[in-house]
C-alpha cells in the first residue's frame, strides 16, 4: 500500500484551548507542545497571538523551544494580526477569511471581492516577511466550491503554501466530504488542509476520508478538544494513519501519556469506552473473546495495544469463562485446582449480577473464601501483569 501523503497540524493549544472552561498555563502549553513534537507531529498551532500580550508571549516561548515541528499562529486577514504573529516568531500563520454568503452578510459585512482582496494583501505582506502562509477559508463547507477554487488559486498565485477547507460548524458527513475533496483537490494547485469540527460526531471520519482523497494537512486536537463538540481527535487520526494509511513515522507510544496529561490539565476526562485512550479500549470480559485472544489477539483486536506501548486487560465479570479466569489467576501467581477455579468463577458471576466490580481486592476475597487460605494480603498486580496496576474491572 502506498502511504497517504499527509502531515498533522495539531491545534490543541489554539482551538483546543477554546473549549469552554479550558485554559492552559505556560508550563502546560510547553509540556503539550514538547509531547506533540516527540510523537512526530509536523506542525503545532501554538495560539492566536493577537488575542493578548500574554498569548503572544506564550506563542513566542513555544517558538523558542527548538522543536522539530513548525510552529504556527492563527491570524485574521488584518495587518495587526500578522504583525503579532511575526512578533511571536512563528514559522507559519493560518491566515483566514470566511467567504460564505452567510458570513459575508453577518460578519464581514462587505462584498466578497473586497474581503478577498484585503486578505491577499495581508498574504503578500506575510510572505514578504518570511512566513509560511496557510490561507484559510472559514465556513468552507457552506461556500460554493467554484468560489473556493477561485480563492484558492489566487492564494496560490500569491505564494501561499497551503489552503484550508474548514468545516467550521461540523455540518458535513463523510460522503459529503468525499464529494467535496474529489472536486477540490484536482482543481487546487497547492496542498489542502482539512479542519473538521465534530458537531455531528464525524470530525475524525471526515478528516480521514479527506486524507485518503488527497487532503495534505490534517488538523487535530488531543482528546478531541475544541469549541462546542470539539475537533478531529489526534489519537484516533494517528492510529488510523498507521493502520489504514501505511504511515510509520509517528511514535504512538507517546499518545497515552499525552492524553493523560491533557485530561489532568483540563479536567475533561475521557469515557472508559473512548477509542485508543479510554480505560476499556483494550479490555476484554467475554469468555469467548478471551479464549480466542489467548490463541491469537487479532481475533478480537484490530488495534494492537503494543503500538501504543499498552497491554490488553482481561476483565472479570459475568461473561468471564474458565480459560480466561485460569489465565488471570496464573498471571497473579495463584495456583488452585480446576474444581476451585470453577467455584471462584461461579462466585465471580454471582457478584457481577449484583453489579459488584470484581477488582483486585474482591478477587482475593473470593479466592480466600474458596480455598480457606488468607490471600487478602498476598499477591499483588505487578507492573507487567497486563493490568498496568489498575483494578481488574
Amino acid at each position: 500500500m502506498k502511504p497517504w501523503h499527509v502531515e498533522i497540524c495539531d491545534v490543541t493549544l489554539r482551538d483546543g484551548e477554546q473549549t469552554p472552561g479550558v485554559s492552559f498555563t505556560p508550563d502546560e502549553k510547553k509540556d503539550i507542545a514538547t509531547r506533540l513534537d516527540a510523537i512526530g507531529v509536523e506542525v503545532i498551532e501554538a495560539g492566536f497571538p493577537i488575542v493578548s500580550v500574554h498569548e503572544k508571549e506564550m506563542v513566542r516561548e513555544i517558538s523558542k523551544l527548538g522543536l522539530n515541528a513548525k510552529i504556527c499562529g492563527l491570524s485574521r486577514a488584518c495587518r495587526e494580526d500578522v504583525d503579532a504573529a511575526l512578533d511571536a516568531e512563528v514559522d507559519m500563520i493560518g491566515l483566514f477569511i470566511a467567504p460564505s454568503d452567510l458570513h459575508l452578510k453577518y460578519k464581514h459585512k462587505k462584498p466578497r471581492e473586497v474581503v478577498v482582496a484585503n486578505a491577499i494583501e495581508q498574504l503578500d505582506y506575510a510572505v514578504d516577511h518570511g512566513l509560511i502562509v496557510r490561507f484559510g477559508a472559514e465556513d468552507a463547507s457552506r461556500t460554493e466550491p467554484d468560489i473556493l477554487v477561485d480563492i484558492y488559486r489566487q492564494a496560490a498565485e500569491h505564494k501561499a503554501s497551503y489552503v484550508t477547507y474548514a468545516d467550521t460548524t461540523g455540518c458535513l458527513t463523510p460522503l459529503e466530504v468525499a464529494t467535496v475533496m474529489k472536486d477540490l483537490v484536482p482543481r487546487t494547485p497547492i496542498p489542502i488542509a482539512i479542519h473538521a469540527h465534530n458537531d455531528l460526531g464525524c470530525a475524525t471520519a471526515n478528516t480521514l476520508i479527506a486524507a485518503e482523497l488527497g487532503a495534505f494537512q490534517l488538523h487535530t486536537t488531543v482528546n478531541g478538544l475544541g469549541e462546542r463538540a470539539g475537533n478531529a481527535r489526534l489519537e484516533e487520526v494517528l492510529v488510523s494513519l498507521v493502520l489504514k494509511g501505511g504511515i510509520t513515522r509517528y511514535d504512538l507510544t507517546e499518545i497515552p501519556a499525552l492524553s493523560d496529561c491533557v485530561q489532568k490539565y483540563t479536567g475533561i476526562y475521557m469515557p472508559i469506552t473512548k477509542p485508543v485512550v479510554g480505560a476499556n479500549a483494550f479490555a476484554h470480559e467475554s469468555g469467548i473473546h478471551i479464549a480466542a485472544i489467548l490463541e491469537n489477539p487479532s481475533t478480537y483486536e484490530f488495534i494492537p495495544p503494543e503500538i501504543l506501548g499498552l497491554e490488553r486487560r482481561f476483565i472479570l465479570g459475568k461473561h468471564t469463562g474458565k480459560r480466561a479466569l485460569s489465565h488471570i489467576l496464573t498471571i497473579f501467581g495463584y495456583h488452585i485446582s480446576d474444581e476451585q477455579v470453577m467455584q471462584v468463577l461461579e462466585l465471580i458471576k454471582d457478584r457481577s449480577e449484583d453489579k459488584c466490580s470484581i477488582n483486585q481486592q474482591v478477587l482475593r476475597e473470593i479466592i480466600s473464601q474458596v480455598t480457606g487460605e488468607d490471600v487478602i494480603n498476598g499477591n499483588t498486580i505487578g507492573e507487567n501483569s497486563g493490568c498496568e496496576g489498575r483494578h481488574i474491572c
